[in-house]
């Protein structure tokens, strides 16, 4: 089903978290950016690495950069590197990390782009996790987000 990039779509499992990565990952492009929202355990690493494989293949070995903090595949039709921006100071840290230079020559999804202090880029969907609580059990909520290029984009879910 085509859907616009835009509203709330429930993840009721890692697999569904997955999948909404995947399906961005089929929508993005060069000089654009995925940025994820939420709080430790909301599933941004799960997402980030649903849109990685989606495009590199289910092979491939995609570590949370949280230590490393940027992480860079050569797919068949992208680059795209996967930014964690968690343990930085400010949005001048993120700039020598190459996040412009990334966006030059293809994508980007970063995590924690809070930390980018408003500076972030123009042609990207943000995604922001939610955790829901429903009957007694957690489920997560995906609030997608728009901004240029992005905008009035559909993606399949």
């Amino acid at each position: 089903m085509l859907s616009p990039a835009a509203g709330d779509v429930r993840l009721d499992d890692e697999a569904a978290t997955a999948r909404l990565g995947a399906a961005v990952a089929r929508r993005l492009g060069d000089g654009e950016a995925v940025c994820l929202w939420g709080p430790l355990g909301a599933g941004k690493s799960t997402l980030a690495r649903g849109l990685i494989r989606a495009l590199a293949g289910p092979d491939e070995d995609v570590p949370s950069p949280t230590f490393t903090l940027v992480q860079t595949y050569e797919t068949p039709n992208l680059v795209v590197a996967h930014f964690d921006l968690y343990r930085l100071a400010g949005a001048d840290e993120a700039a020598e990390l190459g996040l412009d230079e990334a966006l030059d020559t293809g994508a980007a999804v970063i995590e924690w782009p809070e930390r980018l202090e408003g500076r972030l880029p123009p042609h990207r969907l943000d995604i922001e996790l939610v955790i829901e609580r429903l009957d007694e059990a957690d489920y997560r909520l995906a609030r997608l987000t728009p901004h240029g290029r992005w905008e009035g984009r559909p993606i399949e879910l």
